[in-house]
């Protein structure tokens, strides 16, 4: 039996659930045939789909069918990685034209330059409480009191969660407020949600236990966690994988591949680092976003930590040789091969072509998404620099 959400101000009626069970085709229908009658579009397109809308429970509400975004194959890209090593085909879900076959020539480009090398250094998420005092030095006294107790903290966050380890605290001062960066791993989740209800466990027993006066209250995220947001702190600290990836192109190589020379290629780096400078750009790369963001929906990432995923550090070099070293650093990759939407139909066949679902990968899928994109910024330099980048996207990149 359908039910209705509770009445409000609205003319138009709400949108049917069940009560009891709201993830069936009959529920979908119902909101079809909503959508049909008050915005007059049938969903025909929207309503064809192969999983059971069992399946997206924990995922998505009101469900009433899928987007089919176009996926496309790209590589082999060569990695020399610690986790990924060897030859992989990436999935690429995307609608804009001209990005798949740019990233397939980089990565062409890179196996024949021997390979990229990816390193993942660090990884953290983080949930940031606030705690307000009424002056300063109260908060300062909060702060000491924080270190010292670490351990305690640690084993309440750790209570709530089999996967997650509280690595260390950060704090920051300002005016009566002191500001705490829980910084956790996660295992293979993104673990936003984890870190959430280990914070929320960490402060009550802070609460409960902080034997100074002066404390007024706390907020279980002051913002320093910048959810969904980039921020510099991200690119210094890093938030999810910070991964870098590197690799040397003979001149030669590139000449023949890309029609242009390694010092053509690193003076134009230079360049373009001048007027990212003056833009106030968090990327000093090409467009790591492209591949993060279609990787991301290919393999049921949370599109929305693209935000985060987009900040890069790229550098360049000409060896002693002439040929041209070109470095990204994405210091806060956001992703996940356990939870969230990797489980679903189509997002997990895309993880398993990479070998990437499941426990175990997720450094394994950091440093394959981290190497598509040195492929797209190879790429994409090199087309700007040859001058074929409009007539690229303008053979390919139009549907008329």
């Amino acid at each position: 039996m359908s039910t209705s959400q509770s009445p409000s101000a609205t003319t138009k009626p709400a949108i049917p659930r069940n009560k009891e069970n709201d993830y069936t085709e009959v529920m979908a229908q119902q909101r079809r045939a909503l959508v049909a009658e008050q915005c007059g579009q049938d969903l025909n397109h929207v309503s064809h789909y192969s999983i059971n809308p069992a399946q997206t429970a924990g995922n998505i509400e009101n469900f009433i069918g899928v987007a089919q975004v176009p996926i496309g194959l790209a590589g082999p890209v060569l990695i020399n990685g610690q986790h990924a090593q060897g030859e992989f085909y990436v999935p690429f879900a995307t609608t804009e034209g001209t990005l798949v076959a740019s990233y397939n020539r980089g990565m062409r480009l890179i196996s024949q330059a021997g390979g990229v090398t990816v390193t993942v250094v660090d990884n953290a998420m983080q949930r940031a409480p606030v705690f307000i005092f009424h002056d300063a030095r109260q908060a300062l006294q909060f702060g000491e009191w924080i270190e010292q107790h670490f351990t305690q903290i640690k084993q309440q966050a750790e209570q709530t969660t089999s996967v997650g380890k509280l690595r260390n605290i950060e704090q920051y001062a300002a005016a009566r407020m002191r500001y705490l960066r829980f910084n956790f791993t996660t295992g293979d989740a993104a673990g936003q949600n984890m870190v959430g209800k280990a914070c929320f466990a960490a402060c009550e027993w802070i609460k409960d236990h902080y034997p100074h006066p002066g404390l007024v209250r706390y907020n279980l995220s002051g913002a320093m966690d910048t959810d969904k947001k980039h921020a510099h702190i991200n690119t210094l600290h890093t938030r999810g994988k910070r991964v870098i990836a590197e690799v040397t192109v003979p001149n030669a190589l590139l000449q023949s591949s890309m029609g242009v020379s390694a010092q053509s290629l690193f003076k134009m780096r230079q360049v373009s680092q001048v007027g990212g400078f003056m833009a106030g750009t968090i990327n000093t790369g090409a467009h790591s976003p492209n591949a993060i963001a279609a990787i991301f929906i290919a393999c049921g990432q949370d599109a929305a930590n693209v935000a985060e995923s987009s900040s890069g550090i790229t550098f360049a070099d000409i060896d002693e040789a002439g040929n041209y070293y070109l470095s990204i650093t994405i210091p806060s990759l956001i992703v996940a091969t356990y939870g969230g939407g990797t489980g679903l139909p189509t997002q997990k066949e895309c993880l398993q072509l990479m070998d990437c679902y499941g426990e175990g990968k997720v450094y394994k899928l950091a440093e394959i998404i981290a190497a598509s994109v040195l492929a797209g910024e190879l790429s994409l330099s090199a087309a700007i620099l040859a001058g074929d980048w409009v007539s690229s996207h303008d053979a390919l990149g139009r549907n008329r």
